[in-house]
């Protein structure tokens, strides 16, 4: 008896509170968010601890944790190609307490490659806003033959599959950067899949690949270092830190820009009030000096924008490498 009494207590005052909030015009939602965040946000990272994408994200969740006065607990859940960590990002509750460091792969390549990814890259997220771009670079050898992109383009048409690029796996950023080239250019070049790793960066410095197109991240160091020599970056104008590379456009090659990106998702149905702190906080981390300082070390050109503007990217990079992916006959290993 006195269990039901305690719960008709518990069922009434709960409706009471509808009814003031009711009342005052406010919904059971705005209340619920008013003090949000009051706990601890997890950023699941669908790539190992370490790496780029993980300093991106530990970065990211550090200072927004300082803004939003709680911390932002980095989780790591890699494999099959972002799709689980993006996944478990898909499922989780929709009430800002959990977010997924979106990316090239995870929301514009992996949904085209795998039979059931777990998730839509589209309707299955909230989009918070963009962080920034690595632009990509393609690069050979430091004694290659080939001096600029014209001769490279030349000496392919003249052997059909007979100079081959080299990725990090198939249906990586890499391999998709240099098949959107290949179908731009409209040549033949063989694929050199490899297992992750920098094992394709050192047979092309050892003359075992022809090319890559690799991101600014990873190319920087080797081209400063003289191991390699860049052809062409694949960004709008020419980088400050490489202003005697020049672009795709500049070499005939119209609008080829090619970017591996950083973003941030919540799950689909976030409250938009929720978002919308979200990607304040966003905004104001990527303006802070220290972190423009070091995304610059890590090659990203960081892209502050409205939840509005990431709707738009993700579903415009979708549609691009979908058609890449279909038109290349591209499958996972």
């Amino acid at each position: 008896m006195t269990n039901f009494l305690n719960a008709t207590r518990r069922v009434t005052h709960q409706i009471l509170v509808l009814a003031v909030l009711a009342g005052c015009g406010l919904s059971p939602v705005a209340y619920a968010q008013n003090d949000y965040p009051n706990k601890p946000l997890t950023l699941l990272v669908p790539y190992p601890a370490g790496g780029a994408n993980d300093a991106v994200a530990r970065l990211v969740g550090l200072k927004m944790g300082e803004i939003l006065k709680q911390p932002v607990i980095i989780d790591n859940r890699p494999g099959a190609g972002t799709t689980i960590g993006t996944a478990a990002a898909a499922k989780a509750a929709p009430d800002g307490y959990t977010l997924v460091l979106g990316s090239l792969a995870s929301h514009a390549v992996s949904p085209h490659l795998y039979a059931k990814p777990g998730y839509d890259a589209i309707a299955d997220f909230s989009p918070v806003g963009i962080i920034g771009v690595v632009p990509m670079v393609l690069i050979v050898a430091k004694d290659s033959p080939y001096t600029d992109l014209r001769s490279l383009v030349e000496a392919a048409r003249r052997q059909p599959n007979g100079l081959n690029y080299g990725s990090a796996g198939n249906g990586s950023p890499l391999h998709l950067a240099a098949e959107l080239f290949k179908q731009n250019a409209n040549i033949q070049i063989t694929h050199v899949p490899y297992k992750g790793g920098s094992a394709h960066t050192m047979d092309l410095m050892g003359g075992r690949l022809d090319m890559i197109l690799d991101t600014l991240t990873s190319a920087t160091p080797l081209i400063k270092s003289g191991k390699v020599r860049a052809l062409a970056v694949a960004a709008a104008s020419r980088l400050p830190e490489m202003a005697n590379v020049p672009t795709f456009a500049e070499a005939g090659y119209l609008g080829f820009e090619v970017n591996a990106w950083y973003a941030l998702y919540a799950p689909a149905k976030t409250s938009k009030a929720v978002i919308a702190i979200l990607n304040t906080s966003l905004v104001s981390v990527l303006k802070q000096p220290d972190v423009l300082e070091k995304f610059s070390n890590l090659g990203v050109r960081t892209q502050p924008g409205s939840p509005q503007d990431l709707a738009r990217f993700t579903q415009d990079e979708f549609n691009r490498y979908g058609k890449v992916i279909l038109a290349g006959g591209i499958r996972i290993d």
